[in-house]
């Protein structure tokens, strides 16, 4: 038993409550009930992880998901993910995160992953990369895609906080498992055709079941008459934030550097 994980579990759902959200589960029996599975979930907000993790909670399992180390500076994040096991990963130091996650998988646990990386603005699917891939072929168990809808809506990359009681309603949903039976390159295409059909999929149950998509919203894709940004749209806005990063960092660096001398 994981107390750690399961206070984090209760005061989630408690604060939920509180929230007056909506979830919507479809597919749990698709969640292997036991062994290792790489979970890949789409990205557009920042509580994606946490909700569909709910899916393995139902089967009574705890899902370890890989995080960026920039996570671990504040000492209380830090403490609460350790005790969570779940998986930093270092941009300079990969390779020690990734065995770490193959490992997990091989000892029966259930690792998530976004295999975007980062937040889509758009909130359509960006690039995938091969690592989710990677991990399924190395460790030879089944990925399993989730798609989360209505994240963005709460809190989500350039948007104000919605935390009080809003009572949006969420979409999870958990898609068919996909055997590690190809090359991780063809394995990455087929897993990212799968997720992206659920999306558009759920993207449409969403709005028969909870009413039209507003015009203009913020929180709807552009495809469907929202204000996000277009997908190339969102990209140029990523490269625009990854280059302003790197200018800061150089900066840094090269205050260090006169400081030096």
């Amino acid at each position: 038993m994981e107390i750690v994980y399961g206070s984090v579990n209760t005061a989630a759902r408690l604060m939920w409550l509180y929230q007056g959200l909506k979830l919507k589960i479809v597919g749990v029996g698709n969640m292997p009930a036991k062994g290792g599975a790489v979970v890949a979930t789409n990205h557009t907000g920042h509580l994606d992880i946490p909700f569909a993790g709910l899916t393995a909670f139902l089967h009574k399992r705890n899902m370890r998901f890989m995080y960026k180390t920039e996570m671990r500076a504040n000492p209380t994040a830090r403490w609460f993910l350790d005790k969570m096991r779940h998986i930093p990963v270092d941009r300079d130091y990969g390779k020690t995160s990734y065995d770490q996650a193959v490992q997990l998988l091989k000892d029966g646990e259930l690792v998530a992953v976004y295999p975007e990386t980062t937040i889509s603005r758009s909130f359509e699917l960006r690039e995938f990369k091969s690592g989710a891939a990677r991990m399924a072929v190395d460790a030879q168990v089944p990925i399993v895609p989730v798609i989360v809808w209505g994240s963005q809506r709460i809190i989500t990359k350039g948007h104000p906080k919605a935390m009080g009681r809003t009572k949006f309603p969420i979409w999870i949903e958990v898609g068919e498992p996909i055997a590690p039976d190809l090359p991780a390159d063809e394995l990455t295409v087929k897993l990212k055709a799968s997720m992206e059909a659920k999306l558009h999929e759920v993207q449409d149950k969403y709005a028969k079941t909870f009413g039209p998509y507003p015009a203009g919203a913020f929180w709807v894709p552009k495809r469907l008459g929202g204000g996000a940004p277009s997908l190339e749209e969102a990209n140029a806005l990523d490269e625009a934030e990854i280059e302003e990063k790197r200018a800061k960092r150089a900066a840094v660096r090269a205050a260090e550097e006169q400081k030096k001398h």
